[in-house]
């Protein structure tokens, strides 16, 4: 998430929590915005984003590594407020049969809902893709 937008810029999703699933995730942010040496990209404690290959991969894009405290959920709100409407809005909302009606339903909430079409008080009550435009 781009937090100045709160724009979900980088995703993924598989049935185990690997390096693999977050460095696919970390690839399409990157791919998605120009990356200037200095941006902090902010994460939990998870053994998956303080494993050497992620933290290489930050510091190779010239980008600052950043953690909470363990315990403190108030340094990754944003996130979590992002799943909590994601399995309220969508998730718990359809009948999943699978990987594939997971995935699709997960794509059409983030980029065909979630930044296309809903309003975010910290927006200005605007959708990311249009506060981004405004701004």
């Amino acid at each position: 998430m781009d937090l100045f937008s709160r724009k979900i810029i980088g995703w993924a999703l598989d049935t185990t929590m690997t390096n693999r699933l977050i460095i696919d995730a970390f690839e399409m942010a990157v791919a998605a915005r120009s990356v200037e040496p200095g941006l902090t990209l902010h994460s939990d404690r998870g053994v998956q984003y303080r494993s050497g290959e992620y933290q290489h991969l930050l510091l190779t894009e010239g980008i600052t590594p950043s953690m909470g405290r363990t315990g403190n959920c108030l340094h990754d709100a944003a996130m979590e407020s992002f799943f909590a409407r994601l399995k309220v809005e969508s998730i718990y909302a359809e009948d999943l049969k699978g990987k594939r009606d997971t995935y699709s339903c997960v794509f059409e909430y983030i980029e065909m809902f979630y930044n296309t079409i809903r309003r975010n008080s910290k927006n200005c009550h605007l959708n990311p893709n249009n506060y981004e435009k405004c701004v």
